[in-house]
């Protein structure tokens, strides 16, 4: 997937990176990620919903307490922006130990949304949840 704008690359790369730190249990540099900002929101898989960087950069944390020897890696759908704000869809997939059960793979559907503030992209909103199944009857 081609990105135009090399900033926004360099940014979808950092949560990249964020995103396999912590699945090994290490939050830090994907609270790095956030907008220092009382508007940032998450909607989270495990159920919080959160609005403030203070409110989730600490739920993060404790999201990086349940993770341990693993590694989630973020597949797009879609990659788009317009002036100052820019979004993704698409998945986050890996095998992780979570609550320090045994390894297992997982999948989160995830929206992030991006906001440029002093010429850097930054996150300002995540929802995330586990893809339920398809109820279509598609016969």
């Amino acid at each position: 997937m081609g990105i135009e704008d090399p900033k926004l690359a360099e940014a979808l790369e950092q949560v990249r990176q964020a995103l396999a730190d912590m699945g090994a249990g290490n939050p830090g540099p994907y609270i790095a990620c956030w907008a220092d900002s009382d508007d940032a929101t998450l909607f989270g898989a495990w159920g919080p919903i959160d609005k403030g960087f203070r409110r989730l950069a600490k739920t993060f944390r404790w999201v990086g307490t349940r993770f341990r020897r693993g590694r989630l890696v973020p597949e797009y759908s879609v990659v788009a922006s317009s002036g100052d704000l820019a979004y993704t869809v698409g998945f986050e997939r890996g095998e992780v130990t979570v609550d320090d059960g045994p390894p297992r793979l997982m999948t989160i559907r995830v929206t992030h949304i991006f906001r440029r503030i002093d010429g850097s992209w930054r996150l300002v909103h995540r929802h995330a949840d586990f893809p339920p199944p398809d109820q279509r009857d598609l016969r």
